[in-house]
């Protein structure tokens, strides 16, 4: 759709989206959706990270540390009742994962990091890892006679 720049990001962008974009019912395979925006910050002694996770509860959280990465999934099935006989023109549920990844390196261990979920947001706390000094290793090159 051909439309000033201007709008792009703006609050009409999903209005004529849905409108000139939707299917009706015909799933697309494809999500525009806003979720797992990540803030990190550098303290003094460690890395803070915030990711916003709207509509997870923490059991449908898992962090992972596995070969100097840090991997962030959050889960969500939809659940169907049987009994409910609601008849719905559009669902904008979402069931599926999301999944994001950041390399700490291999020097970081699991007790390195602290995690809290509340309120929709990962907290994760980072522990900077002392960099260990360069020692300066002399190689000398043998003289022949």
């Amino acid at each position: 759709m051909l439309r000033p720049s201007i709008l792009e990001d703006g609050f009409l962008d999903n209005i004529f989206d849905d409108f000139f974009h939707d299917t009706f019912g015909q799933s697309t395979g494809i999500r525009s959706v806003s979720a797992m925006n990540t803030d990190i910050v550098e303290l003094e002694h460690a890395y803070q990270i915030e990711m916003e996770l709207p509509g997870f509860s923490k059991e449908d959280v898992r962090a992972e540390l596995k070969d100097g990465y840090l991997i962030i999934r959050a889960s969500r099935k939809e659940s169907k009742s049987e009994k409910e006989n609601k008849r719905y023109i559009r669902k904008e549920r979402y069931s599926g994962h999301y999944q994001r990844s950041f390399y700490l390196g291999r020097a970081i261990k699991e007790d390195d990091i602290k995690a809290v979920f509340k309120n929709g947001i990962l907290m994760l706390e980072v522990a900077k890892k002392e960099k260990m000094p360069k020692v300066q290793e002399s190689k000398y090159i043998a003289i022949e006679d």
